[in-house]
């Protein structure tokens, strides 16, 4: 695959790295909260499916509160621009012959926000054609070999 083209890369975040990031969980909160933070500092422009602020917000307030819910979404709401699942990426995911459906509509958002990379921890979900899907350690190292040979 390469290493990284220079420029501003759009980075589709897949729901868990969001939840890894929210949630702490151990151990894939160090390699998202980077990706995160890349996102967050405008390095990378991390973009999500408009999906993910309802399954966030149902997993944090069932785990915590609505408080807590409320204060994770208005985090992601500062960081991540986000793509509508319209009737065009509900008929792709409905048509796809990806097994999950919430992945083929993370899958065909990212996609639609023209996304150099679609980063997850679930990259076995989605099709292996077209855009890389990584987990965010490999994008992280390949980002690492793209600051070695601009170096």
């Amino acid at each position: 695959m390469g290493a990284v083209r220079s420029g501003r890369l759009k980075l589709f975040i897949d729901t868990n790295l969001l939840l890894d990031v929210l949630a702490e969980r151990k151990p894939f909160y160090n390699s998202a909260a980077r990706v995160w933070s890349l996102c967050e500092t405008g390095v990378c422009q991390g973009i999500v499916s408009a999906i993910s602020f309802n399954n966030v917000f149902y997993i944090v307030r069932r785990a915590r509160n609505t408080d807590v819910a409320r204060r994770a979404l208005i985090l992601m709401r500062g960081v991540f621009a986000s793509v509508a699942p319209d009737q065009q990426i509900l008929n792709q995911a409905i048509d796809s012959d990806i097994p999950d459906f919430e992945d083929a509509i993370q899958f065909f958002s990212a996609q639609r926000a023209g996304a150099d990379y679609l980063l997850t921890r679930n990259a076995s979900d989605f099709p292996k054609t077209g855009l890389p899907i990584l987990a965010p350690d490999e994008f992280l190292m390949l980002l690492d070999l793209a600051d070695d040979d601009n170096a």
